[in-house]
């Protein structure tokens, strides 16, 4: 499994979870983390059809299949049963 995360300097949400993202990346080394900026990688943030509703976390397989798509801030405990339930997708 990994994980894209997409926010932006100037998204107050992303703000608020880039903190709660470094805890769980901490706890979790095996994660397999990338995160785009919205505005300097809008390219790649294109092509994985994202418009301005930020922050985004999209949950992919090991063959890059989307597992799911989370859309605003998320709770630290939301995100870790996701990751506990994609983890060996």
């Amino acid at each position: 499994m990994k994980v894209i995360k997409i926010g932006a300097v100037w998204c107050n949400g992303c703000l608020v979870m880039k903190p709660r993202w470094a805890e769980i990346e901490t706890e979790l080394p095996w994660l397999k983390t990338v995160y785009l900026d919205y505005d300097d990688d809008r390219a790649a943030v294109k092509e994985l059809k994202e418009n301005a509703i930020l922050p985004v976390v999209i949950f992919f397989d090991d063959n890059d299949k989307e597992l799911i798509r989370l859309q605003g801030e998320q709770s630290k405990k939301k995100i870790l049963k996701l990751i506990q339930e994609y983890k060996d997708k």
